[in-house]
């Protein structure tokens, strides 16, 4: 169906948000004078805010060829989608880390439904400027393009230069006009206590720090880190080594990002001096690693049952649950009827987090402000290189970050339960070394990693690895293997140093999360019409799961990482309270009245259809495209 039909016919839709300029219908709303023959006249527009309009200066700022084509490109939406791949995902069913295959600008705009404002630490490190081949990422910069970007005033000679400048080897136009919508999605993801990192060399450094301020704000700039990637080098031009790479550094707001963590805290009578949040009560582990964890809880006031799970275990035992709920440490959903819970939740009162973000702020590591000089024990590129041959037992990728190197910048963001984002996650070091400080200091920091499924050529040894061991020989294969493998290495060695201690099981060091779900970026359905005049639908074949993960990201109500119940066969999933529907011609009238009744329902728009079951539903559900 239509979009259009579903909103004709009075229903929710989900997925048509976005395409309305909000900034733009608010001046014609209420400035009508500063939008001039669909352009905006800034004499006005600078009245309207209260500047001097008579200034004899022109502004300072970084301009370059394509800057509006790029901005347009950041607003546009993305017509991919997401498939979730369980072949190459690791864990599926427990894992709060996330792989997204396909172009960066795609991916991250998917992220925004949910992540927006919740990644607390983003780390790039962007194909650099080089006289090199052309970029392999797919941004298109021409006529038709512009025209559905709105830019059709675009002259002959604009798309001359943009031409030029997109094509030409090491043009600062083109790759300013290719990290600026990106830099612009990384900029809405970021908490707003948030830190981003950016690894660039000289070509770019200069252009990437007058970039960042626009988009970050120079009030909002950290620092730039100095990383020595190589011992000096002879015979190179005008006799100066280039030993060294920048990591520029900006805060999404002008605080400092480890200490000050906002959170949700309620205040009830019970607790009339101590102001209390909720926490997950659940667990990764499995019933076969700990067995006590695998019972059912029992709301004493109630007597109400909550199952567990198998594949997520209850972070209490059986033996502790006593203990724990009478210190007022367990919250069940009947406990408070503001409270939006399906199953039971940890209490954490504030005093609790104050005290634990004091004892950080005065330990040793806390006390002393972060410098932008790094120890020699972050290492060089040749330590990249030896800590990826000795996971492929082969050199297949060239020049990649270390892993200390990534713990070290991860280590200055005090928060070890924060999301760190990687769009350029190339060999994977990001996830690497979220595992391994996680396995080192028992944090619980997860991962989002995107890479685009760049071809390897046939002359690399990276080729044939792919061949070797059935991969498609794109980079995203090596970006997984190599997780996936650094994370058996990991869970392989605590394993061993476990052995060696004879202790309690409980008391033993904890095997960090090393899963990852993959997903796939694939072609979103379109609407098309046919030599007859009629509406089709083309649609690629995708599983009923995949469908509701992508009304999960559409939606951006929960956590895209979680594993949806299965209520009703290929039809019917749940996270809490919210019920996705795909294929709903196959459910009866009973299954939408069950979901109705229990939460709120959302229904995939590609696979419905205005049949009269769903009519009667209409005021109860939401339409997701």
């Amino acid at each position: 169906m239509a979009k259009e039909e579903f909103l004709n016919a009075g229903y929710t839709v989900i997925g048509t948000e976005n395409n309305e300029n909000k900034l733009l219908s608010f001046l014609k709303e209420n400035y009508p004078n500063v939008i001039r023959d669909t352009e905006i006249n800034i004499e006005e527009l600078k009245a309207v805010l209260g500047f001097s309009i008579d200034e004899k200066v022109n502004g300072y700022g970084l301009n370059f060829v394509g800057r509006n084509f790029a901005r347009a490109k950041y607003a546009q939406k993305t017509e991919k989608e997401l498939r979730l791949n369980n072949t190459l995902s690791k864990n599926v069913d427990t894992t709060e880390n996330l792989v997204l295959k396909g172009d960066n600008l795609d991916s991250l705009k998917i992220l925004k439904s949910h992540y927006s404002g919740k990644i607390k630490c983003i780390y790039i490190d962007p194909p650099y400027n080089t006289t090199g081949d052309e970029f392999i990422y797919p941004d298109k910069f021409d006529k038709e393009e512009a025209e559905v970007l709105g830019l059709a005033n675009l002259s002959e000679s604009d798309f001359a230069r943009m031409d030029f400048s997109f094509k030409t080897k090491k043009s600062h136009n083109g790759w300013l006009a290719f990290m600026y919508p990106r830099l612009l999605l990384a900029r809405d993801l970021l908490s707003k206590e948030g830190v981003i990192f950016i690894s660039i060399d000289d070509n770019e450094q200069a252009n990437l720090k007058m970039l960042c301020d626009d988009v970050f704000g120079d009030e909002n700039f950290i620092g730039i880190f100095p990383w020595r990637k190589r011992t000096a080098k002879s015979d190179v031009p005008f006799g100066v080594s280039q030993d060294y790479e920048w990591i520029l550094s900006y805060n999404k707001s002008n605080f400092n990002a480890g200490l000050d963590i906002e959170r949700k805290y309620h205040q009830t009578d019970d607790y009339k001096n101590d102001r209390w949040r909720l926490s997950d009560l659940t667990t990764q582990k499995l019933e076969q690693d700990r067995p006590n964890s695998a019972f059912d809880l029992v709301d004493p006031k109630t007597g109400k049952i909550y199952k567990y799970n198998p594949k997520r275990l209850w972070g209490i035992t059986k033996d502790t649950f006593p203990e724990y709920y009478k210190k007022g440490k367990i919250v069940f959903p009947d406990d408070y009827s503001f409270l939006n819970i399906t199953i039971p939740a940890y209490r954490v009162f504030e005093s609790e987090d104050k005290a634990k973000a004091l004892k950080k702020y005065n330990s040793e590591s806390a006390k002393k402000s972060a410098s932008t000089y790094f120890p020699k024990e972050v290492g060089m590129s040749e330590d990249g290189n030896k800590e990826v041959f000795e996971i492929f037992q082969q050199k297949i990728f060239s020049f990649p970050k270390p892993v200390s190197l990534l713990k070290h910048i991860l280590s200055l963001i005090n928060d070890s339960e924060c999301i760190i984002l990687d769009f350029f996650a190339g060999s994977g070091t990001t996830g690497h070394a979220v595992m391994q400080l996680n396995a080192e200091d028992g944090g619980s920091r997860k991962f989002i990693l995107c890479q685009i499924d760049e071809p390897i050529k046939e002359d690399k040894p990276a080729y044939q690895f792919c061949i070797d061991n059935n991969l498609t020989p794109v980079i995203s294969s090596i970006t997984i293997e190599r997780i996936k493998r650094a994370g058996e290495k990991i869970a392989k060695d605590i394993e061993a140093e476990n052995a060696k201690i004879p202790m309690l099981p409980d008391e033993h060091k904890q095997v960090p999360d090393i899963g990852f779900k993959v997903f796939d970026s694939v072609e979103a359905p379109k609407l098309k019409v046919d030599e007859k005049g009629q509406i089709l639908i083309t649609e690629n074949e995708t599983d009923a799961l995949s469908r509701i993960y992508n009304m999960i990201f559409t939606v951006g109500l929960d956590e895209p990482t979680q594993v949806p119940e299965e209520v009703v066969k290929d039809c019917i999933y749940k996270i809490g309270n919210h019920y996705y529907i795909t294929n709903s011609q196959k459910i009866n009238s009973d299954d939408y009245s069950n979901a109705i009744k229990n939460g709120k329902v959302f229904i995939d728009g590609w696979t419905a259809s205005l049949n009269g079951t769903l009519q009667n539903y209409k005021e109860d559900v939401k339409i997701v495209f």
